[in-house]
């Protein structure tokens, strides 16, 4: 993978985002409308949108559905991942990876140095970097043998 490509180079700065007291109801509208798997949250700041936790529609289904609590007047704060590992635009596709695999998780909020939410990456993003990557391989490897062929028949 080329050094020089980081994770502000490849995260979706479409961002899905919701507060702490959307209620899970609306979180699930908001999910199912945008097509997305998860819901950043967030706080309002001077400075910007600051990550406060995710919300997944597996958290939904587990917390919220399987206990059967009332998806009007529970709040994503009551359910949310607080406090979920995010990665910087500057770090490495690699390091993002290895955040993911550590932690067991698929998506991962998107930071500037001062915790302002600029993007997400999802374990399908990367996946297509590294496809990407393997693709050129198989043509360097292509290349080699018809070079081979006609310099040595």
């Amino acid at each position: 993978m080329k050094e020089t490509m980081t994770i502000g180079n490849i995260c979706n700065r479409t961002v899905v985002w919701a507060t702490e007291d959307t209620t899970i109801k609306q979180a699930a509208e908001l999910m199912r409308d945008q097509h997305v798997g998860s819901v950043v949250v967030v706080q309002q700041a001077d400075a910007g949108l600051i990550v406060t936790g995710i919300l997944t529609d597996r958290d939904i289904a587990i917390v919220a559905v399987a206990r059967d609590f009332d998806p009007f007047t529970l709040k994503v704060a009551d359910v949310m991942s607080a406090q979920p590992v995010t990665v910087g635009e500057e770090d490495s596709i690699v390091d993002a990876m290895a955040q993911m695999r550590n932690r067991g998780i698929r998506r991962v909020p998107v930071t500037t140095g001062t915790g302002v939410l600029v993007g997400i990456v999802t374990l399908d993003d990367l996946l297509d970097i590294v496809a990407q990557e393997l693709q050129a391989l198989v043509q360097v490897i292509t290349s080699e043998r018809r070079q081979e062929a006609r310099t040595r028949p």
